[in-house]
C-alpha cells in the first residue's frame, strides 16, 4: 500500500477496514465490522500491538530450537500477522493460512503484500474441514485463531475438532489458541476439559483481571504431548506491557474444575462478548 488513506470493502461476512496508525509508518489496523481484527506493522513484522497477539508469539518463540524453521498452520487469517511474525523470526519456514473470508484474504494480500519468499500460502476455505484434509504429522504448530463476528464458531471447540488438530501435529507439535471468555468461565472451563482429554500437557496465558473473573477478555491455550517451558514463558509474559499469569499443573486443573468435554453434538460457540470489550478507544 503505497499511500496512507483508509481502505474499506464489503467482504464475504462483514464490512472490514484497513486504517492507517498515524505513529507508524507503514502500519495498519484492520477492523471487521468495526472490530479491531489484527494490526500489522510492514517494516517491522517483529511488532506485535495486540496483547494477544504477544502471548502468542512467546509461545512461537519458544517451540523447538530458537530460530529454526517450522511448518506450521494458522486457521484464521486475519492480516497475516503471526504469519510475518514467523518469517521474520524463523526464516525458512513453510506456512498454510486457513482464512473462511475470502474477500477478507483478497484485501488483506492486495493492500498488505506479502514480503518475497515469505513461504506462506493462503486458503479460502472453512477452517476445519481444510485441516480434516491436512496431511497427519505435517505440522510442528497449529494456531488456531478463528472468530465468525466475536466468537468462536462452535464447530472449532469440540473433541472431534481437537484429534483433529492432534493428528494433524507431529509428537512435539504444539496447539495454540486464541479464545475468549468471562466469569464463571463455562466455555474456558469447558475447552480446557476438552484439550485434557487429547493433550497431556495444557497451559492457559491470561492477564489476572481475567482469570479473576473482572472483566472479559482473551486467554491462550496452549496443548502438547511434552512439557512445555512454562518458567520461560512465565518470565517473558509477565514483563510485558499488561504482564499475563501463566496457569499449568495443578493450578489449572483447580481452574478446570468439573467440566466435561464437549462433543460435536453439544459443542456451541464462544459467548457473544459485551459492549465495548474489543473496541477500539
Amino acid at each position: 500500500m503505497t499511500d496512507s488513506l483508509p481502505v474499506g470493502r464489503t467482504t464475504d461476512f462483514g464490512f472490514a477496514k484497513l486504517m492507517p496508525d498515524v505513529d507508524r509508518e507503514r502500519a495498519w489496523l484492520l477492523t471487521v465490522d468495526g472490530a479491531p481484527q489484527s494490526y500489522v506493522d510492514l517494516d517491522e513484522p517483529t511488532h506485535l500491538e495486540f496483547e494477544y497477539a504477544r502471548r502468542l508469539g512467546h509461545v512461537l518463540d519458544l517451540v523447538g530450537e530458537p530460530g529454526q524453521p517450522l511448518d506450521v498452520v494458522h486457521l484464521g487469517g486475519g492480516a497475516l500477522t503471526l504469519p510475518r511474525y514467523l518469517a521474520a523470526t524463523r526464516s525458512g519456514s513453510r506456512q498454510d493460512v486457513v482464512e473462511f473470508d475470502q474477500g477478507l484474504l483478497e484485501l488483506v494480500v492486495e493492500h498488505l503484500p506479502l514480503p518475497d519468499g515469505a513461504g506462506i500460502a493462503v486458503h479460502a476455505a472453512d477452517a476445519r474441514r481444510w485441516l480434516e484434509k491436512a496431511p497427519a504429522d505435517s505440522a510442528d504448530v497449529l494456531v488456531a485463531d478463528v472468530f465468525g463476528g466475536s466468537r468462536v464458531p462452535a464447530h472449532l471447540t469440540s473433541l472431534e475438532y481437537a484429534r483433529e488438530a492432534a493428528r494433524v501435529l507431529r509428537g512435539d507439535g504444539v496447539y495454540l489458541a486464541n479464545l475468549a471468555d468471562s466469569a464463571p468461565f463455562a466455555f474456558l472451563r469447558s475447552q480446557l476439559a476438552t484439550f485434557a482429554e487429547v493433550f497431556e500437557e495444557l497451559v492457559l496465558i491470561a492477564e489476572p483481571a481475567v482469570l479473576r473473573g473482572r472483566r472479559f477478555g482473551n486467554a491462550v491455550l496452549v496443548a502438547a504431548h511434552q512439557p512445555f517451558d512454562t518458567v520461560a514463558l512465565a518470565r517473558r509474559t509477565a514483563a510485558d506491557a499488561f504482564p499475563a499469569r501463566v496457569e499449568h499443573a495443578d493450578g489449572l486443573r483447580k481452574f478446570t474444575g468439573g467440566a466435561r468435554p464437549v462433543s460435536d453434538a453439544d459443542a456451541v460457540a464462544s459467548p457473544e462478548p459485551p459492549d465495548g470489550a474489543f473496541g477500539i478507544g
